[in-house]
């Protein structure tokens, strides 16, 4: 069962005991991402939960590596769109001393120069790395094509050029502004009991923020087509369509959807694409469920000679699908392995953290497993096949990154 508990500043805890396990994990979720960024700041929240880990005011960046290490626990953060997390996974022994570390580099990070400089050149280089597999860049691109100049066509790493602008004041009072206690979650699961929440509480519940992230303003989808050329093995395409929002009453029609288009090794596009033509080694396709917004993209990544080819089976097998509609054997088989992965994650304290701290950030509710097994089992042919023609229209966006950056010659301009 999952314990909430709400602070007198507004900070959520959340707790599932898990006694059976010998683990803990712990996670400090934050409602800031690269979407509450401006164009001069992109990248701030990024760099902020790199700056966590830096050094605190006792203790150094090689120390806070090394206190995991020793107690042969892990440590680690990301930073999405619309969150942030830093979070922990430690023996249930050692549960006590993760979450006051953690603690200690939420509120006394420093910030001091020489480690934001070090930070600033390995940030560079991970902006570098990036640039360096096209595979990737391709959906940022995509973003951009879809959500033009809103914080959501954003990249969560920002650029060379704001990255130079942080310092520590800008980094104090970003953090200041938005890491305010009613945006945070603090999330907990594995084999700890009720009493722990009064841990965190002495430690989180009792500080101020300062006014918060801004109301978030709904972006519109734009159906453009952008292309770079760049030195590249391969041609990197990918094909944007509207989607929904977290939390909308179809979204477990539109995971169904998804499985079928290209979620699974027996999806439409593997088969089609790979198996059966070879056109291209990776090739699928998957969901992105923001607040307010979504989108389904489509990725397939083929020699540049190919591109055309690779772009007309993708766009006869969405025909077909909204044509002919799935079948009860790719419904039936797609409801299972929802099931599957569902069931297998509850086996992973750092799944259950995971999936309790988003559902509290994003949607302030949690649902019973047998709650969502039932929604899965809820899903129909109809009402797939409904979702599919809505949403695999005419008009979408694409991005591509190729040798020659020339889109395929029947993408719909």
């Amino acid at each position: 069962m999952i314990k909430k508990y709400t602070c007198q500043n507004g900070l959520r805890i959340v707790l599932e005991e898990i006694p059976h396990v010998r683990s803990v994990a712990i996670g400090v979720w934050i409602g800031t991402g690269s979407r509450n960024e401006t164009e001069q700041n992109n990248g701030i929240s990024h760099f902020l939960e790199h700056m966590f880990f830096k050094g605190t005011k006792t203790k150094t960046a090689r120390e806070i590596a090394e206190s995991f290490d020793s107690i042969g626990g892990q440590v680690n953060a990301f930073t999405s769109k619309e969150y942030t997390c830093y979070y922990a996974k430690v023996l249930d022994n050692h549960a006590d001393y993760a979450l006051h570390t953690l603690s200690d580099m939420f509120f006394n990070s420093t910030y001091v120069e020489e480690e934001l400089n070090k930070e600033k050149n390995v940030v560079y280089e991970e902006i570098k790395m990036y640039e360096d597999t096209p595979d990737d860049i391709v959906h940022d691109l995509l973003s951009k094509a879809i959500y033009e100049e809103h914080p959501l066509g954003y990249p969560i790493l920002g650029t060379e050029d704001t990255l130079n602008t942080f310092n520590q004041s800008k980094l104090k009072e970003y953090m200041h502004d938005m890491y305010t206690p009613d945006q945070v979650v603090v999330s907990v699961a594995g084999n700890v009991d009720e009493s722990f929440i009064k841990e965190v509480e002495k430690l989180f519940g009792s500080y101020e923020g300062g006014k918060g992230p801004e109301e978030r303003i709904k972006p519109a989808f734009h159906y453009n087509k952008l292309a770079r050329k760049k030195d590249t093995e391969q041609a990197h395409l990918c094909l944007g369509f509207d989607g929904l929002e977290i939390g909308h009453p179809d979204i477990y029609n539109l995971i169904v959807l998804n499985n079928v288009l290209g979620g699974s090794m027996s999806s439409r596009l593997f088969q089609e694409v790979r198996e059966q033509r070879g056109l291209a080694y990776s090739v699928f396709s998957y969901h992105s469920a923001y607040e307010d917004s979504g989108m389904v993209t489509i990725y397939g990544g083929t020699g540049a000679n190919q591109l055309d080819q690779l772009f007309d089976t993708i766009d006869s097998t969405l025909q077909a699908l909204k044509a002919e509609g799935i079948t009860s054997k790719e419904l039936q088989n797609s409801k299972e392995q929802l099931k599957g992965n569902l069931m297998l994650s509850l086996e992973s304290t750092n799944s259950r953290m995971s999936r309790n701290g988003k559902n509290e950030l994003l949607l302030k509710r949690h649902r019973t497993l047998d709650e969502i097994v039932e929604e899965i089992d809820g899903v129909t042919m109809d009402k797939v096949n409904r979702l599919a023609l809505d949403i695999f229209t005419d008009d979408y966006a694409s991005s591509l990154i190729s040798p020659d950056g020339n889109l395929p010659q029947n993408i719909k301009k």
